[in-house]
């Protein structure tokens, strides 16, 4: 089934925000920021903005009714400095004019003295000067200590990655209308239409009934939108709020990339111990973590780096120690692997050492030491793996053996350009590791005329959720696709929704639409059964014709439903669906906290131009562990898109503060992300299809965040090419590895 969206993607009708036709009289706010990182605010005059050309007022932190705070882990955000500045970018005040233009250009009117303060961007200084955003956490398994003693072979080394911009297609935005009664309607361009709604209505002082969040879907949002829409909606309806006017605010690119948290850069040392055989018998792994200027969802990234310390490979002693560490930049946030790929990539780069110093390859110590059924990650919970069958999959399959010697011969043969390969496993545990979060609820109505309505809430953004929503009660019902509608999501359709998050969206709404589609059909099953003299048990829909023991009847679909509405049995249904057998203690920091996991292997090839320090990246072959693919033309599309944004963090994607805390990479020309010249010229993706049950609505497991980890295999094959040209290098494990860094690899003596 192709995504329901394509026909109106590609004839531009698709809603988005800026598309949301705007009502009489909407005013437009901008942002002001600060432009210091880090001070006290000595002064602030509004006067010549507010006498600006179209401007209807300016609102600060003095126009709140409620309370001037928006962290959700930790309230240490507030949605308006009052007298201290904590980032460049950090808001001020909020300007509400009759135009975009005149709202912008009021904001160049403001003055602000500010008394600076010492700015701080690199999280090892933070550590050191004990500014920490939550205490440091310790995930361990056996005795590394103790193990360190039996190994034959121990490296130590500093891995380091840095942030990522999310450049969704669609900035920041919010569009917020006045209703009667006090209501607030908000057009919200967010992934948790939940969080906004909870935190505007403390902002503002009401009741959340009083607050309605509506999606339709969003034009990307990576992680970016899980928690950081939030304060953009909340200008918009604190102005509403006061004015009785709607008001919209839709951020400028380059407002939208100095303002907003990126992925969390890390600055990580590791240790690692082998024995003679090469299985790895101990690991220790200390993670600073950039969080920015405030948690935001920091401190849950962390512990998801902790998961997934250990990637795809069983290690029986681990000790990996993280720290969220608070410095003046804007508070960093969820992006795509929410931390997982930061904690794999220490660990690989901890392999690819190791191999070195022994001299082997780093595929022996991986091949030898990758996870089994049975086997314990270092939080407790038992392993169901996949991961061997991937990787000798993708040996056979994409003939890495050959694919060896060829690489071999070519740099044997070529001085100025020079090969690498990687293998890149993964292993990613799918459900949010907040317990409480996993649970989620869908409305369905069935219409008298045998058409239905589904609203849930997942969020749409691009990721074909709503085409797997529809799937699910076309599916259950049996009724053409084109019999369902997707709803957008309301807050006050669905209620208490966790995030479009966490690689479990699909999972957790597919399975209450499942229950609300399955709680109708059991009741319709009973008016059938009640017409055909027959036991319910006896009766199933089958491409809309009622059957009895398999059997057609001549009772349709259409008829059942308008029977069923005449007896007056309810065709609505409201489901609940919360995610069994998972817990986790944080006091012990050991328990199950993941629905099941996602396994895959991808092979990387690049050329490296040994001249020049550029590259291309010649193929990525993947295996990758589906369950049981509910679409596989969305899934695909799902990994192809994680593989190249991978890829971009680990290459080009290069994010620039000065020791000012100012952006430097503010703009496209100075932030480069991946573009049809840089992605694989060959990119093969091979379904691997089990048959062991899981927690995967019809068994199709997750496909949001594992493809991303691919990606960094494409940093070791880069390392592996320099290597092969200048054998005595120094090249470290610093991503992204951009042209320069090749090129003085390459030279480094």
């Amino acid at each position: 089934m192709k995504n329901i969206d394509s026909y109106t993607h590609t004839r531009g009708e698709s809603i988005y925000l800026d598309d949301v036709p705007l009502t009489q009289g909407t005013l437009f706010g901008a942002i002001f920021g600060s432009p210091a990182a880090h001070g006290k605010i000595k002064k602030l005059d509004l006067s010549a903005a507010m006498a600006s050309e179209g401007v209807v007022r300016i609102f600060t932190w003095k126009d709140i009714p409620g309370v001037n705070q928006i962290g959700g882990i930790v309230p240490d955000e507030p949605l308006f400095a009052e007298d201290i500045v904590d980032f460049n970018g950090m808001p001020v005040a909020f300007v509400v004019a009759t135009s975009v233009e005149h709202a912008q250009a009021a904001i160049k009117k403001i003055i602000i003295e500010i008394d600076p303060l010492t700015v701080v961007t690199d999280p090892r200084v933070a550590r050191q000067n004990n500014s920490l955003i939550v205490p440091p956490r310790t995930f361990r398994l056996g005795d590394s200590d103790a193990a360190f003693k039996d190994c034959v072979h121990v490296v130590e080394g500093i891995a380091e990655t840095n942030g990522q911009e999310h450049l969704y297609i669609e900035t920041q935005g919010a569009y917020a209308l006045p209703q009667e009664h006090g209501a607030i309607k908000v057009i919200s361009s967010t992934q948790g239409p939940t969080a906004v709604q909870r935190h505007m209505a403390k902002v503002l002082g009401v009741p959340m009934h009083q607050l309605e969040i509506d999606v339709t879907r969003l034009g990307g949002g990576f992680g970016g939108k899980e928690d950081q829409a939030t304060s953009w909606a909340i200008f918009c309806a604190l102005a509403a709020y006061h004015l009785k006017k709607p008001v919209k605010y839709s951020l400028h690119r380059m407002e939208d990339m100095r303002m907003t948290g990126k992925r969390n850069p890390y600055s990580s040392d590791f240790r690692i111990g082998l024995d003679a055989e090469l299985n790895i018998l101990a690991y220790e792994a200390t993670f600073h973590q950039n969080a920015g200027a405030a948690a935001d969802l920091s401190p849950a990234v962390l512990e998801r780096t902790l998961f997934h310390c250990t990637n795809s490979y069983f290690i029986p002693n681990v000790t990996a120690t993280a720290y969220s560490c608070r410095t003046n930049l804007p508070p960093n946030t969820a992006f795509r692997g929410f931390g997982g790929p930061q904690g794999m990539f220490v660990i690989e780069a901890a392999i690819a050492k190791a191999a070195e110093k022994i001299g082997v390859s780093a595929f022996e110590i991986q091949q030898k030491n990758l996870i089994k059924s049975g086997d314990e990650f270092p939080y407790g919970q038992l392993a169901v793996s996949e991961a061997l069958p991937c990787w000798n999959r993708s040996l056979s399959l994409f003939d890495h053996a050959k694919k060896k010697k060829e690489i071999e011969k070519f740099n044997a043969e070529n001085i100025l350009y020079k090969k690498g390969m990687s293998m890149m496993p993964i292993c990613f545990g799918i459900s949010f590791t907040k317990i409480l979060m996993n649970q989620a609820r869908a409305l369905v109505h069935v219409y008298m005329d045998g058409s239905v309505n589904v609203s849930t809430g997942a969020v749409e953004m691009g990721q074909g959720v709503n085409t797997k929503m529809l799937q699910v009660a076309s599916t259950i019902f049996s009724i053409d696709p084109a019999k369902v509608k997707m709803n957008s999501t309301s807050t006050f359709r669905v209620a208490n929704t966790s995030p479009s998050a966490a690689s479990a969206t699909a999972d957790l709404n597919g399975k209450a639409v499942q229950i609300a589609c399955n709680n109708i059909l059991d009741r319709m099953k009973t008016v059938a059964a009640d017409i055909l003299k027959c036991s319910a048990t006896e009766v199933s829909i089958k491409n809309e014709i009622v059957h009895v023991n398999d059997a057609a009847t001549e009772i349709s679909w259409d008829f059942l439903v308008l029977e069923s509405y005449l007896r007056r049995i309810s065709l609505s249904e409201s489901g609940h669906y919360a995610t069994p057998d998972i817990h986790f203690d944080a006091s012990k920091e050991k328990g199950h906290p993941f629905a099941y996991h996602v396994y895959g292997t991808a092979i990387t090839e690049v050329t490296v131009d040994c001249l020049r320090g550029t590259y291309k990246i010649d193929a990525v072959n993947v295996v990758h562990d589906f369950g049981t693919t509910m679409n596989a033309l969305i899934d695909r599309g799902q990994i192809e898109g994680g593989i190249v944004q991978g890829i971009g963090w680990m290459t080009m994607e290069e994010i620039v503060y000065d020791e000012a805390g100012r952006l430097r990479s503010n703009t496209l020309s100075t932030y480069k992300v991946p573009d049809i010249y840089s992605v694989p010229q060959m990119l093969e993706i091979d379904f691997l299809e089990t048959k062991n049950d899981n927690l995967a609505i019809f068994r199709s497991k997750a496909v949001g965040e594992p493809p991303l980890m691919y990606g960094i295999g494409t940093f070791f094959a880069l390392r592996n090419a320099v290597k092969a040209f200048n054998p005595k290098s120094s090249i470290g494990f610093s991503a992204p590895m951009t042209p320069e860094k090749v090129l003085m690899g390459l030279y480094d003596k």
